[in-house]
């Protein structure tokens, strides 16, 4: 893997390394793992170390992607559907929508 990968090539990435015992544990049980890995982002976020939030960020972010691949859903395609073109809200690339509303 280069230094700059893609989100099309972290998952396939993930997809090689680790389908096989993602699939057969299940969505269920693999949200589990990823809500666990939220939470040791949340620690992190509030005192951790700068090691500690790259290691809690690149944890989500891969059982985001690990859940993703067992629910066949292509994150890239995601990503570009929703955030691609500007915010969802506005449709402006730097968003306007009003503080008080979810973008």
């Amino acid at each position: 893997m280069s230094a700059d990968v893609s989100m099309r090539d972290l998952q396939e990435l993930i997809r090689t390394m680790y389908y096989e015992k993602d699939a057969a544990r299940g969505a269920e049980a693999t949200f589990l793992w990823f809500i666990e890995e939220v939470g040791e982002l949340a620690a992190a976020v509030r005192n951790g170390s700068r090691e500690e939030l790259y290691e809690e960020f690149a944890d989500v972010l891969a059982w985001l992607v690990t859940l993703a691949n067992i629910k066949n859903v292509d994150l890239t395609q995601a990503l570009t559907g929703k955030y691609g073109f500007g915010c969802p809200g506005c449709g402006k690339l730097t968003c306007q929508c009003p503080d008080s509303e979810k973008p």
